[in-house]
C-alpha cells in the first residue's frame, strides 16, 4: 500500500502554500518573488487511446516513428509503468483532473452529467496566480463542450469531436473553423498563441488534450497513407479465440509460453465477432490492417504536436523553466484476445506512454519502474507548482522520482473498476488489482470465468492460472485485497446513473 512520501523541506513548503492558497493571486506572485524562486510552468498534453507500447523507442512496432515521444523520452523521464484505474474516456480524464478513482467521483461512463462539487485542479494553481488554459477534448461526463472552472483561457468541442473542419467552442462562443483544417493542428495552433499572448510576469500551465488517435481514426493529410505498406503483426493472444469463420489478420505471431484455452471467459469469446472484436468491429465497416495503419498515422499528428510545443519553449527562452507532461487517457487493445477497443482490465488497455521532460528537475533518459497511476497526475501538477495535495486526491505526487529522490513504501500495486456500459454491453463490469508480478481479473455480475495471470513469466496473458492449485492462496489475497480497497474507498456502491434516458416526473406504478 501507498504512503505519503513527505521530506522536511516538502512539509514546511505546504504549509507555506497552504497559507498561500488563502491569499490573493498577487500576494502569492509577491511571496514566489520574495523567496526567489521562479515558479515552474507546466504543459500537459494528453492523447486518446494512445497504448503504452507503440511508440518508437519501444521498437514494439516495426517502422511505426515518432521522433518527439523519443526527444521526451531521451531527455526527460519515461515513466515506464503507468496505468489508468479506468480504461475510459470520460472516467480517466475525470481521475486526472481530480485525483480521484472513478467511484469517488462517480463519472463512470461517457454519457452522464457532471456532477456538482467536483474540484479540478487547475483551480488551485488559478488561486496560487497560475494562468491556465484548456485546449481541445473534454468529453468528461457529458457533450457539453461550454468552459469549465479553473481555465482562463476555454478551446473545446462537443463530445468526441471531429477530425477535420470542426466547430470549436472559444470561450463559450462556438466557431466553425477553416474548410480543410484538422484537430490536432488547430489545438496545437490554439495552445501556442495563446502562450505568444500570455502575461509574461505570471507562471503558466496549458493541457493540451488531443481528440487524436481515437476511433474512427482519420490521419492529417499530409500524413495519410504514410504507413501503408507497414506490417502489421498480430499478436499471438488473437487467435486464442478464433473459429472456423475467423478472418486471419496480420503476420501471426506463435505463443512462447504455455497456453490455456479452457479458461478464456465467454464474454471474451463472444466479443470477437463484436462491434469491439476483430472479427465484427464497427460492423464491418472497416478491415483491421487498414485500421492498425490508420491508427499509426493519426498518431504522427500527436507526436508532432508534441516538437511544435517543443520547439516553441526552445525558440522563446521557455525550455528550461517548463515542464512538459505526455500521457495517454488510456490504452488499447489490437487485436489481443481477439478484441480491440479499451475498457478492460488486459495491459494494453489499462497501460498508458507517461513521459516528463523538466530540464532542472528531470534527469535526462530517467526510467521509473515504480507504478504509476492517473490519479497521481494532479498531485504531481500541484507539487510542480509547489502546492499540497489536498485531503480529497487518493493520488499521490511522483515528482520525488524524478527529481532522483528516495521514495519509501510507494504502491506495490494498483486497482482498477469499469463498469457496464449500456451502449456497449459486451464488456461486464471488471473489478481487479495487479502486482508487479500478477494480475486477478474479477468480471462482475455474470456467471463466468475470472482471471489470474503470471504476467511476469506470461506477458500476454494466455494462461490463466484461476484453476490452478498452485495459484489458489494468491488468487485469494488478490481478491480479498481489491474487495478491501473497494470498501476502505467506498467503492462497494456502483454508481449508477441515468445518462441514457430523460426524466419523465411521473409517479411509478408499476414496470413500464
Amino acid at each position: 500500500m501507498m504512503t505519503h512520501f513527505i521530506t522536511l523541506h516538502s512539509f514546511f513548503r505546504s504549509l507555506l502554500w497552504a497559507l498561500v492558497l488563502l491569499l490573493a493571486a498577487p500576494a502569492g506572485l509577491r511571496a514566489q518573488q520574495r523567496s526567489k524562486t521562479k515558479p515552474m510552468n507546466v504543459i500537459f498534453i494528453l492523447s486518446d487511446d494512445h497504448r503504452y507500447d507503440f511508440m518508437g523507442f519501444m521498437n514494439k512496432v516495426p517502422g511505426l516513428q515518432t521522433p518527439y515521444m523519443d526527444q521526451l523520452a531521451k531527455e526527460g523521464a519515461h515513466l515506464e509503468n503507468a496505468f489508468v484505474t479506468t480504461s475510459l474516456c470520460s472516467p480517466s480524464r475525470a481521475s486526472i483532473l481530480t485525483g480521484q478513482y472513478a467511484h469517488t467521483h462517480t463519472i463512470v461512463d461517457n454519457n452522464a452529467p457532471l456532477p456538482e462539487g467536483l474540484t479540478f485542479f487547475p483551480e488551485y494553481m488559478q488561486k496560487a496566480g497560475y494562468q491556465t488554459g484548456f485546449f481541445g477534448k473534454w468529453h468528461m461526463g457529458n457533450t457539453d463542450d461550454m468552459p469549465q472552472p479553473g481555465f482562463d483561457q476555454w478551446i473545446s468541442f462537443k463530445g468526441q469531436g471531429v477530425y477535420y473542419n470542426p466547430i470549436l467552442n472559444i470561450n463559450g462562443k462556438p466557431v466553425q473553423q477553416l474548410q480543410g483544417s484538422y484537430i490536432t493542428d488547430l489545438l496545437t495552433d490554439q495552445t501556442l498563441d495563446w502562450l505568444k499572448k500570455r502575461d509574461k510576469n505570471k507562471p503558466f500551465f496549458a493541457y493540451l488534450s488531443h481528440k487524436g488517435v481515437h476511433a474512427e481514426f482519420e490521419p492529417a493529410k499530409r500524413h495519410a497513407g504514410k504507413y501503408k505498406d507497414m506490417p502489421v503483426i498480430a499478436p499471438p493472444s488473437m487467435y486464442l479465440t478464433a473459429t472456423e469463420n475467423s478472418k486471419v489478420y496480420g503476420e501471426k505471431q506463435e505463443p512462447k509460453g504455455p497456453v490455456n484455452t479452457r479458461d478464456i471467459p465467454e464474454w471474451v469469446r463472444k466479443q470477437r465477432n463484436s462491434w469491439h472484436g476483430v472479427d465484427g468491429m464497427y460492423d464491418g465497416d472497416i478491415e483491421f490492417d487498414a485500421f492498425y495503419r490508420q491508427y499509426c498515422e493519426t498518431l504522427l499528428g500527436v507526436d508532432e504536436s508534441i516538437g511544435r510545443v517543443l520547439d516553441y519553449l526552445k525558440k522563446e527562452g521557455l525550455d528550461k523553466n517548463t515542464i512538459v507532461i505526455y500521457m495517454g487517457d488510456n490504452g488499447f487493445i489490437f487485436g489481443e484476445h481477439g478484441l480491440i477497443d479499451k475498457r478492460n482490465m488486459y495491459e494494453q488497455s489499462i497501460r498508458v506512454p507517461l513521459l516528463v521532460r523538466g530540464p532542472g528537475v528531470v534527469k535526462p533518459g530517467l526510467k521509473v519502474p515504480q507504478m504509476m497511476l492517473n490519479i497521481d497526475i494532479a498531485p504531481t501538477i500541484l507539487a510542480m507548482a509547489g502546492l499540497p495535495t489536498p485531503d480529497n486526491m487518493q493520488g499521490t505526487s511522483f515528482l520525488p522520482f524524478l527529481k532522483g529522490q528516495p521514495v519509501v513504501n510507494w504502491r506495490d500495486r494498483m486497482y482498477y473498476e469499469y463498469y457496464w456500459e449500456w451502449a456497449f454491453p459486451q464488456t461486464p463490469t471488471v473489478f481487479g488489482a495487479r502486482t508487479d508480478r500478477y494480475k486477478y481479473i474479477y468480471n462482475h455480475g455474470i456467471w463466468d470465468t475470472n482471471e489470474l495471470y503470471d504476467i511476469k513469466n506470461d506477458p500476454e496473458e494466455m494462461n490463466n492460472l484461476i484453476r490452478d492449485p498452485q495459484y489458489e492462496q494468491i488468487a485469494r489475497e488478490l481478491k480479498a485485497d481489491m474487495w478491501n480497497w473497494l470498501e476502505s474507498t467506498n467503492g462497494l456502491q456502483i454508481p449508477l446513473k441515468n445518462a441514457p434516458h430523460k426524466r419523465i416526473d411521473l409517479p411509478f406504478k408499476g414496470t413500464y
